[in-house]
């Protein structure tokens, strides 16, 4: 929470001026393309990682689809995973994110500039609705960030079960599925230091809807899972 506070007090100047931006564009939607939208967005992300002294290497932008669609799933481990996943891919993309998390002051107006989607854990109907529009939008040609763990709580390196039922957005869309490893990403916001700090996003292969058709989505699941996996203990053997 230090690194996280000394950021606001320091950015201050500038979170009002994101935050009026963002309200701005919210009211004035039409005016805004989505590649304007994002481009916003990761500006306001290299800033925080500016002030914060964040560091955050990417490997395997090679292994993102050049057209089209797609779902990445990634391990959960804070508040920093989407901005350090957002931090390195280029085209525009978005997150679904918990109702309950997603409305907090400047995180809200995030997930809004993002055209986020919000899901609510508390509504069995509206979640199926939410996969829906989100299937929709990805057959579309959107991008989605889904933590399939479905929360973090002090993950840190290790990585949970996923959740079978988070991948049905990829099945129904017969999207490519993107898994995504993050490693160290817990450090930004949990250690209590402002000293800087690195994390890493591993873009792995991603797997065809081909590739995945015979198989149930908690073999997907544990799949990805162990793609993860393999991927932090290669890069953090000790």
């Amino acid at each position: 929470m230090l690194r996280l506070c000394y950021i606001i007090i320091v950015s201050l100047p500038f979170i009002l001026a994101y935050l009026i931006k963002a309200a701005y564009i919210k009211h004035h939607d039409d005016r805004y393309t989505e590649a304007d939208r994002y481009r916003i967005a990761r500006r306001a992300v290299s800033i925080m990682q500016h002030n914060g002294f964040i560091h955050t290497d990417i490997y395997g932008k090679e292994n993102l689809p050049g057209e089209g669609g797609y779902v990445m799933y990634a391990n959960h481990q804070g508040k920093y995973d989407a901005l350090g996943i957002i931090s390195g891919h280029e085209k525009p993309c978005t997150v679904l994110i918990d109702d309950k998390r997603s409305h907090q002051i400047i995180t809200s107006q995030f997930v809004d500039l993002l055209k986020g989607t919000r899901l609510d854990k508390t509504n069995m109907k509206a979640q199926l609705q939410t996969i829906l529009n989100i299937v929709n939008e990805v057959k579309n040609g959107r991008r989605y960030i889904i933590f399939p763990e479905g929360g973090y709580d002090h993950n840190r390196n290790e990585v949970h079960e996923f959740l079978p039922g988070a991948f049905k957005c990829a099945i129904k869309s017969k999207s490519p599925i993107i898994p995504v490893a993050l490693i160290d990403s817990y450090k930004p916001f949990e250690l209590n230091s402002l000293k800087p700090v690195k994390t890493q996003v591993h873009f792995l292969e991603p797997l065809f809807y081909d590739d995945y058709k015979e198989m149930t989505s908690k073999e997907i699941a544990d799949l990805i899972r162990e793609k993860i996996t393999n991927t932090i203990k290669e890069a953090c053997p000790g």
